[in-house]
């Protein structure tokens, strides 16, 4: 058995877990997110199995508690861990589900250290950045291959060369390529500015980035030029000989109508290709990308307009990153444009809902915590139930739903969540007893089961399946004491949690489309696998009265 084991092993050989390293340099924001996303989808084009992590260097322990205004949404991994943003373009680009296992940030990396050193497994040593903080990093960049099994392993590392902050995540990282030899490559990704008042662009500051990059030891492999203007091949030549680097590993990163044509447009470069030849892996042919490109296509051809009106209290566009893409994405399976109004929830009352809201053809009432901007979302809602207008409302935007018709059509005058009045007479949202015993009074993250009621339910319709599996970050819940009130009226619970009896669904017999999920259903919706609730609200959005 053990010669027969051999001997398969010899005809194929099980390939070492191969690392990818992406670093920035010269401004934030370029894109990494998006290029580490891309790099991954093209692998997994070729097969290869692959994850994607990312390393922030900001001291907070819990990104999910970082202000939306200040930092963009906070993105949810299956087993409950609040992240940011970028692990949602790393599952809408490759369709994987992440874990916590994919995000770190320095307050986590040191916590991790601090909780050692209190246990005695350092034995009383010195603990210092270089080797315990750096050491640290390097086990849970290897954590992922080990466990899992990936091919790839591809690590962002947040902010930009030359940040005092990201020291500790660039030795890591120079001593693992030293370590790891072929196995490891760096892409680094710089900026090219073009200068409208002298007519160029300038190479230099990519040049300076390089050699910030170089001073601490790592030498990168892939240069990705993020460009306004199309650059020549004398420039990509002159950066390569510049920055130590092969000319084929230089390739422009251009503006593009849409995030979703990196990957194409890094392919026709031969990023992938090269990557595989700097680790000296066989290249093989070029995939053809053909559901990633009939989704491109659609999503170019999708010409005919449907307005879609956002509803929530974060004036930064970020802090929806994942209910746009999913807006967008759903859009173009429904050969539509998606044309997304972003509108303050506090500036809407019921005397200007009409007039505000009329525009469009489907409105999304966004999540969020707290009671800033709640009345205006529920002034909102009774205007689109009134008005058989398509309605979405999503985790905060489900409970100002329930409230709403607590409040109009029930007659529960001063109906309310507990988390916005903890004296309300109506306590229609509220933390339930049995809850507090089962999350002791925490929030209920990740991904949970849930159990449709009925057939007829626009909800079925959408996901045809009984069973779903959707991703939470809550902590109030409907209130089932008023459930069979509700459903008398028209608000039926067309979905439960199969061990708890909460509800996750509801929805309003008679209207076009009215639905609330407790849930966050764009944290499960990608490129090439839309969720079905945002294919079905852009239906509905798109048919005529």
């Amino acid at each position: 058995m053990l010669r027969l084991l051999k001997y398969f092993v010899t005809l194929y050989p099980v390939m070492e877990t191969k690392y990818i390293f992406v670093t920035g340099g010269v401004v934030s924001s370029l894109g990494k997110g998006i290029i580490s996303s891309s790099i991954g989808k093209l692998l997994q084009a070729r097969g290869y199995n692959i994850t994607v992590q990312k390393f922030d260097p900001y001291i907070n322990t819990d990104p999910g508690r970082l202000n939306p205004n200040e930092h963009g949404e906070c993105y949810v991994t299956i087993d409950g861990m609040g992240t940011d943003l970028d692990l949602g373009h790393y599952e809408r680009f490759t369709g994987i589900q992440t874990t916590k296992a994919n995000t770190h940030t320095t307050g986590r990396i040191y916590a991790s250290v601090i909780a050692k050193e209190n246990r005695g497994e350092y034995f009383g040593k010195t603990i210092q950045v270089v080797p315990h903080i750096t050491d640290e990093i390097k086990r849970n960049i290897k954590m992922m291959g080990k466990q899992k099994k990936f091919d790839f392993v591809i690590t962002e590392i947040g902010g930009t060369v030359g940040d005092i902050e990201s020291l500790p995540y660039l030795e890591a990282i120079r001593q693992l390529k030293w370590e790891m030899g072929k196995n490891a490559v760096c892409v680094h990704l710089t900026y090219i500015p073009y200068l409208k008042a002298a007519g160029e662009l300038k190479t230099k500051p990519t040049q300076h980035s390089v050699k910030g990059l170089q001073s601490v030891g790592i030498q990168p492999d892939l240069l990705v030029l993020r460009t306004e203007k199309h650059l020549s091949q004398g420039v990509l030549k002159k950066v390569a000989s510049f920055c130590n680097v092969d000319e084929d590993c230089v390739v422009q990163s251009e503006d593009l109508p849409s995030i979703y044509e990196v990957p194409v447009n890094m392919q026709n470069q031969g990023m992938d290709a090269a990557i595989l030849r700097k680790m000296g892996i066989e290249v093989g042919e070029t995939p053809a990308l053909g559901p990633w490109r009939s989704f491109l296509e659609r999503f170019k051809t999708s010409t005919k307009e449907v307005k879609i009106a956002l509803v929530g209290k974060y004036d930064l566009q970020d802090a929806y990153k994942s209910i746009r893409e999913s807006l967008f994405i759903a859009g173009a399976y429904n050969d539509r444009k998606v044309v997304i109004k972003y509108i303050n929830s506090e500036k809407i009352t019921d005397d200007n809902a009409a007039e505000t809201l009329s525009p469009y053809a489907g409105v999304v009432i966004g999540p969020g915590f707290g009671e800033k901007g709640t009345e205006g979302k529920m002034s909102a809602i009774k205007y689109c139930r009134e008005n058989n207008v398509p309605t979405f409302g999503i985790c905060l935007g489900m409970q100002m739903m329930v409230t709403e018709f607590a409040r109009n059509v029930l007659g529960l005058k001063g109906a309310n969540s507990r988390e916005m009045d903890e004296k309300t007479p109506y306590n229609v949202i509220d933390v339930m007893e049995d809850q507090k015993n089962l999350y002791d009074g925490a929030m209920r993250v990740g991904a949970y089961d849930c159990l449709i009621q009925t057939k007829n339910s626009k909800t079925y319709e959408a996901y045809k399946t009984e069973k779903l599996s959707e991703r939470h970050r809550h902590l109030y819940e409907f209130n089932n004491e008023y459930l069979a009130d509700f459903e008398k009226a028209g608000m039926i619970g067309v979905g439960k949690n199969p061990e708890t009896d909460l509800i996750e669904i509801v929805e309003l017999q008679g209207h076009k489309w009215f639905v609330g999920t407790q849930f966050h259903p764009e944290y499960n919706s990608t490129v090439l696998k839309p969720n079905p609730l945002f294919l079905s609200f852009i239906a509905a959005a798109s048919e005529k009265d």
